[in-house]
């Protein structure tokens, strides 16, 4: 059972300061796909906005309502995502996923720095929310290259 001292521990300065400072913040122009997203156990939401070009993505903006843990997951991905592909943001969902379900390695670059959440692996009811971001970002992702495969 956790005490209140590790629920102190969990949400550090680190995650803190994440969470205070959201790259990307906000709604895109006449964006590729917007998918919202809702962690149903907390209520946590992300709406996610994309720009793509041959397969990576040019523009990203998210925006977040959230815990602490699941901003600090949108900072983090907000801080990197751009110039990624699909790829690259579906291994993120998937290594972040396994980090926190199976006590899996960090994901690796650029989402390392998902790496500070490792510590809320011990707390299930925070993973839908730490993972929305990426969930929907993978969703948009979908969308779009359906879209250029009808094209």
């Amino acid at each position: 059972m956790s005490t209140e001292t590790d629920l102190i521990k969990l949400y550090s300065s680190r995650i803190l300061a994440l969470a205070a400072d959201i790259p990307r913040h906000g709604r895109l122009e006449d964006p590729d796909a917007e998918v919202k997203r809702r962690a149903p156990l907390c209520g946590s939401t992300v709406t996610v906005d994309i720009k793509a070009d041959a397969g990576r993505i040019t523009d990203y903006a998210a925006e977040v309502k959230a815990c602490a843990l699941g901003q600090a997951a949108a900072s983090v991905v907000g801080a990197h995502i751009v110039g990624c592909d699909s790829t690259q943001v579906v291994a993120a969902r998937d290594q972040l996923k396994e980090m926190l379900k199976n006590d899996g390695p960090v994901p690796v670059a650029p989402f390392d720095g998902l790496e500070v959440l490792q510590p809320a692996k011990d707390y299930k009811n925070r993973h839908a929310s730490i993972l929305l971001t990426l969930e929907a970002s993978v969703e948009a992702l979908e969308q779009i290259g359906k879209k250029s495969s009808c094209a």
